[in-house]
């Protein structure tokens, strides 16, 4: 199987970053250790598609040192950095993926990595899934299962599993308490604002931003943005969340009222329109826009750009609309998530666990696979617990532990 990659020359480099990611990834480490040995996936072949860069391939090595024939492609085009998936491609794991690739690439790098015939699969957003309930259905019947990394992948888990379209079980990692309060919370909200900040090298202290949704990643980010000295106003469409804003002491108001005040914008909604035509309309002079949800389509870009006279690349990853009235906004990273396509992603010590969270999900389907009917599952409560003492174990941190007694009284006997 040959790969598809931008430069194999660009190997040395990709190699400095994994090595430099494996330094603060403990956990991943342990594992690596346990099961390089033991190999549980000897015989099996694997895809991934994840945002592809030095946490990813870490995880994807890992697997293939557990005996695991891995097919690795990006989950989103300008996230993936072409040194390493060279450096992959030299260690022995089948690439197809390249940086700025087209729509139709993208979708053409999926697809040659199912030409393995996978037998698990982890999907990121829901495109590897599709592909395989649309185009590769004959390869179906090889699968045991497979894992979701995100809120948006697992909402199109979900319509599929209660349509009784999905064919085969799949785990919402992204809902594993290891994985959703610290990735979706702490990487999301510190990876967003360092994207940000590294693209337009300006302050946020003093400025209105404008957080729409609430839930985990809007949580990460609306705290991150009070830390740096912001004036925080969300906007959200559950009740239960809005309260939760009023009461965490956020300002929270309709889109239509925050797109007058607003100076920097951020959806985290994993909807589509939340910023649109009538929002552009109103928004002041300079205002910014970014989005960290998982598609393109939560800021409404071919409304932006019919409202606007014309559209020009002002700096790396920021384009400069200008509309009728001679007013200018900006988005970044193409209103992808400018987490990863300005930035470097999460932290590498937050995707210690997510990815944990990755492998055990794996190594339960390959125990339990065959006898799990397709549907959406939760990763199983113990899993989630070992995660969190290795994490702490590597940190240096003990815990109480409850005596008999205790035990006894709260029933856990």
């Amino acid at each position: 199987m040959e790969s598809m990659i931008r430069d194999i020359k660009l190997a040395p480099s990709g190699h400095d970053k994994i090595e430099w990611v494996k330094n603060f990834m403990p956990v991943m480490a342990a594992i690596d250790e346990e099961f390089s040995k033991s190999k549980p996936f000897a015989g099996k072949k694997m895809v991934i598609t994840l945002h592809l860069e030095a946490k990813t391939a870490y995880m994807a090595e890992i697997f293939k040192h557990a005996g695991a024939e891995v097919a690795i492609t990006g989950s989103n085009p300008l996230s993936t950095q072409d040194d390493i998936a060279a450096a992959l491609v030299e260690d022995g794991l089948n690439v197809f993926a390249w940086h700025g690739c087209t729509e139709e690439e993208y979708f053409t790098f999926i697809d040659k990595a199912l030409d393995i015939e996978p037998d698990i699969i982890i999907d990121d957003g829901g495109d590897l899934v599709h592909l395989l309930h649309t185009k590769r259905r004959e390869l179906l019947g090889n699968i045991i299962g497979g894992s979701e990394e995100t809120t948006t992948g697992v909402h199109r888990l979900r319509g599929l599993a209660k349509e009784g379209k999905l064919e085969f079980p799949m785990i919402a990692a992204n809902d594993a308490y290891m994985k959703f309060l610290f990735d979706n919370r702490y990487g999301t909200g510190q990876s967003t604002w360092d994207g940000i900040m590294r693209t337009t090298n300006l302050v946020i202290a003093g400025k209105n931003v404008v957080i729409s949704g609430y839930g985990w990643c809007g949580k990460g980010g609306a705290m991150r943005a009070r830390g740096l000295g912001a004036n925080v106003i969300i906007t959200e469409v559950d009740p239960i969340k809005a309260i939760e804003a009023v009461f965490d002491g956020f300002r929270v108001m309709p889109m239509d009222e925050a797109a007058k005040i607003g100076d920097i914008f951020l959806t985290l909604t994993g909807d589509k329109d939340v910023i649109r035509d009538r929002h552009f309309a109103v928004m002041k002079n300079g205002a910014m826009m970014a989005n960290s949800g998982h598609f393109d389509c939560e800021i409404n870009i071919p409304e932006f750009e019919a409202a606007s006279v014309s559209r020009r690349t002002v700096r790396n990853n920021i384009e400069e609309f200008t509309m009728a009235d001679g007013r200018k906004l900006y988005l970044l990273a193409e209103g992808r998530l400018v987490n990863l396509a300005a930035g470097d992603g999460h932290p590498a010590e937050i995707m210690d666990l997510s990815f944990a969270v990755q492998f055990f999900s794996a190594m339960h389907l390959l125990t339990h696979g065959k006898e799990m009917k397709p549907d959406v599952y939760l990763m199983p409560e113990e899993i989630n617990t070992k995660i969190a003492e290795l994490k702490l174990k590597a940190l240096g941190v003990t815990i109480d532990v409850l005596t008999p007694e205790q035990r006894a009284y709260l029933n856990l006997e």
